[in-house]
């Protein structure tokens, strides 16, 4: 078997190099990092247990044995080398997994399966994926969401064009939103299924004409708001669907596991006749099987250290690798993340997920966040109500961290009303109540 050759373009250290938010790796075209080259192996469908401990030897072999689980749901190997790259990329081929070349079009983990959904996505993706394929000139981040409207939902990633199952006098219509997340999307029209597949292509083909950094919101002008979404369900834990299966939700914290725990895992998936597995969204992955196998299998996993329930407080924290992983990151996000978890569930409640990230490019969650931690050349930047490039309402050395993020869990348990949530009261603080808390322990 040829290996293929490695694209030296992603090796690029340089500020202006693709390491920019708006580039993304692939398996054929690594990024640097802090610990390496890392690749990113994006799935279209489910693989089994076996595929997936494959996957994790060969990350073992040709990486450092780590691997992420991307917000998204897409595998990362981590820590490879300019020799062991393109092994890596001849071998994962080799596994025959259903690898994503072209334009990211998703659905929900569940879809298909899930017995609540209004329609069943996939067959509508999978004609906007082939009918999308040989468009040249899209943006590295163009996305498409087709969502059916089931139990676990896409409503929180950000999507360039968005289609979701609607109910309607004339049958089931898809809704075409344009730009950002479903609660702050532009609606484009209602369609049948045909017309809506013919309308996001042609979208698709407007967009790759306009240039590579045109986006879907750049459609978006003088469309009307869209009229809010329902929050996304946590994706941990057991759910029932159809023809008598299960999918047992489990993830490893803050969305990275050693290759030898996630083989534990799949090992212990097939003994239990486990068949299948998709990576999902929030960093986890989807088991299917017979409910007592899942039940038994997030109890190995609970033993294990991943997330198995909903209530883990490590879910409501959306942390990227940080220092010294990233190149770009200049903290500890999980030291933070970990901390923060243990300290503070009164804050972490479930209504909002705090954002820990080394850099302002804010990977880990690129949409605004009630409460950020960003990491910068001086310090600490603590953002509220926005992304990470906004201004911050405090900036704090590393080390006061923990303490300031401390007096803002004090602050919000003192202040919170009745039947207010955390979400709601930081909202109601607002910036200067938050910054005069946490300069509050300061000498």
């Amino acid at each position: 078997m040829t290996t293929l050759p490695l694209d030296r373009t992603a090796l690029d250290p340089r500020p202006d190099s693709n390491m920019q938010r708006g580039s993304c790796p692939a398996l054929s075209a690594p990024m640097m990092t802090g610990d390496g080259l890392l690749a990113r192996v994006a799935l279209t469908d489910a693989i089994t247990p076996a595929q997936l401990a494959g996957l994790c030897r060969l990350a073992r072999r040709h990486g450092n044995g780590i691997l992420d689980i991307s917000a998204r749901g897409n595998l990362q190997v981590r820590g490879l080398t300019e020799m062991s790259a393109p092994l890596l990329d001849t071998n994962v081929r080799a596994l025959n997994l259903p690898l994503r070349e072209d334009l990211a079009v998703e659905t929900p983990p569940l879809a298909g399966l899930d017995d609540g959904e209004i329609a069943d996505p996939r067959p509508l993706a999978e004609a906007i994926r082939q009918g999308a394929h040989g468009i040249e000139g899209l943006a590295p981040k163009m996305s498409v969401v087709v969502d059916g409207q089931g139990t676990l939902r896409l409503s929180h990633l950000l999507a360039d064009i968005r289609l979701i199952a609607v109910r309607s006098d004339g049958g089931i219509r898809w809704k075409l939103l344009l730009g950002g997340a479903e609660a702050t999307s532009r609606i484009y029209g209602l369609f049948g299924e045909t017309d809506a597949i013919e309308a996001a292509i042609l979208l698709l083909r407007e967009l790759a004409v306009t240039g590579s950094k045109a986006r879907g919101r750049d459609l978006a002008s003088g469309l009307p708001l869209n009229d809010g979404a329902a929050p996304s369900a946590p994706p941990f834990g057991i759910f029932a669907l159809s023809n008598n299966l299960c999918a047992a939700g489990i993830g490893p914290a803050f969305g990275q596991a050693q290759a030898e725990d996630l083989i534990a895992l799949c090992t212990e998936a097939e003994r239990l006749g486990v068949r299948s597995l998709k990576p999902a969204l929030d960093h986890s992955l989807m088991f299917f099987g017979l409910r007592p196998a899942c039940k038994l299998l997030v109890d190995f996993a609970e033993r294990k250290g991943f997330i198995t329930a909903p209530g883990d407080l490590r879910g409501n924290i959306a942390a990227c690798p940080g220092s010294p992983a990233c190149s770009s990151a200049t903290i500890a996000t999980r030291e933070i993340a970990a901390n923060a978890a243990g300290e503070y569930a009164d804050l972490l409640d479930g209504s909002f997920k705090l954002h820990i990230t080394g850099c302002p490019k804010g990977c880990a969650h690129p949409q605004p966040a009630a409460l950020s931690l960003c990491g910068t050349a001086d310090g600490v930047s603590l953002i509220a109500q926005g992304k990470t490039t906004e201004k911050p309402f405090a900036s704090v050395a590393f080390a006061d961290t923990n303490a300031s993020l401390g007096r803002i869990a004090e602050l919000v348990r003192a202040e919170r009303g009745e039947g207010e949530n955390s979400a709601a009261c930081l909202a109601r603080l607002g910036p200067e109540r938050l910054a005069a808390a946490v300069m509050s322990g300061r000498s």
